[in-house]
């Protein structure tokens, strides 16, 4: 783990634009922030940032060894081992033959499909469940087959793609004395659990909101945001760690609904309060995991009260994120942060485009009937 501190964040005359990014001065000034080594990885050349060494060769082979665990566990949900889980016949369990059977089988359309979005969400730090969700449900799945393995998959995703940019040095996690970047995770996740419990409950135990409706309003929250942080990708903001509260809360709600929009949000968000956009992508998927935890929590906690579990497509999933999981921290070190703060908030409006367009049919069906 690096010892720098924060002061000694400007580097020279010739990395300027870089200090500045550093410089929020008053009382921060003594603290260790936890984005100091991916500030001075950064001043590197793109060929030093692309080798590896002994240690990083480690972390890949015990993330490796984590995810093939957390997919031998999504084999034995897949077979319904509670009351609670079943197989609930769906357009698309029916077009591939699961009717009425307690069998499964890898999907591999889902199974490409969470190669892309998990190296994707690994990398830029959204697109996992904001993307894959209207996709399964245009392909005839239900949000009970959809959203609790999007949370199984987030939450083992999410936490070893945390250790990963750590050793990948996109962030520190430091907690003598605790770094900002733990600071920030901590008030995220705490928010957001709360967030996420009670969208979780009203929407799917109270409310019963329509689905159309749900997806219509993060596509529209994405678009809004992507394109204000595009708007401001050349300006300097200054540090605002409240601001992460609301925007947390915001990701917390979006995540327990829909089962996607909290990646975007909370990117996004910290570009909007001044945190660097490669560490944000690590706080991001270390709090995304830890909520999803809680969702996960939440669910089988509803699953008492008589909602439907169906766990099917979680093997897929999982099988599709063993590698886009250690390939996204490592782009995200590659790739210079200005590049970056240009790419995100333009990837989070294609894909709340690309969302939208799924949606559209869908949405015109639903206007029809109502």
């Amino acid at each position: 783990m690096s010892q720098i501190k924060f002061e000694q964040c400007q580097f020279s005359e010739a990395t300027a634009q870089k200090s500045s990014e550093c410089d929020i001065s008053g009382a921060l000034n003594s603290k260790v922030l936890g984005w100091e080594v991916a500030q001075a990885q950064d001043l590197q050349s793109i060929k030093d940032r692309m080798r590896f060494n002994r240690p990083e060769i480690v972390a890949v082979l015990i993330a490796l060894g984590m995810l093939s665990a957390v997919f031998i566990l999504s084999c034995w949900l897949a077979e319904n081992p509670f009351q609670s889980t079943q197989h609930i016949e769906s357009i698309g369990t029916l077009s591939i033959g699961w009717h009425e059977t307690n069998s499964w089988r890898i999907v591999w359309t889902v199974v490409l499909l969470a190669i892309v979005f998990e190296l994707l969400d690994s990398s830029a730090g959204m697109g996992y469940g904001t993307a894959f969700t209207p996709i399964l449900l245009v392909m005839g799945y239900e949000l009970q087959q959809i959203v609790p393995a999007i949370m199984i998959q987030q939450a083992s995703a999410g936490l070893i793609s945390a250790y990963i940019h750590n050793e990948f040095k996109n962030v520190e996690w430091r907690f003598h004395p605790i770094s900002e970047t733990v600071r920030l995770w901590l008030m995220i996740s705490g928010i957001g659990i709360l967030a996420v419990a009670f969208s979780v409950t009203s929407i799917y135990g109270w409310l019963s909101w329509a689905t159309t409706w749900i997806k219509l309003y993060v596509i529209i929250l994405l678009l809004i945001m992507g394109a204000a942080a595009l708007i401001n990708a050349n300006r300097k903001t200054e540090y605002h760690p409240k601001r992460m509260l609301f925007f947390g809360a915001l990701a917390g709600f979006n995540k327990g609904i829909g089962g996607g929009g909290y990646g975007p949000v909370l990117t996004i968000g910290g570009i909007r309060s001044g945190v660097p956009l490669k560490t944000m992508m690590a706080i991001t998927a270390l709090s995304e995991g830890t909520v999803c935890i809680a969702s996960i929590i939440t669910w089988f906690l509803l699953s008492s009260s008589g909602v439907i579990i169906d766990f099917i497509l979680l093997p897929s999933m999982i099988l599709g994120s063993i590698i886009a999981v250690i390939a996204g921290p490592y782009v995200t070190r590659v790739l210079p942060d200005n590049i970056w703060r240009k790419v995100v908030p333009i990837y989070c409006c294609l894909l709340a485009l690309f969302c939208l367009i799924k949606l559209f049919p869908a949405f015109l069906i639903f206007a029809s009937t109502s």
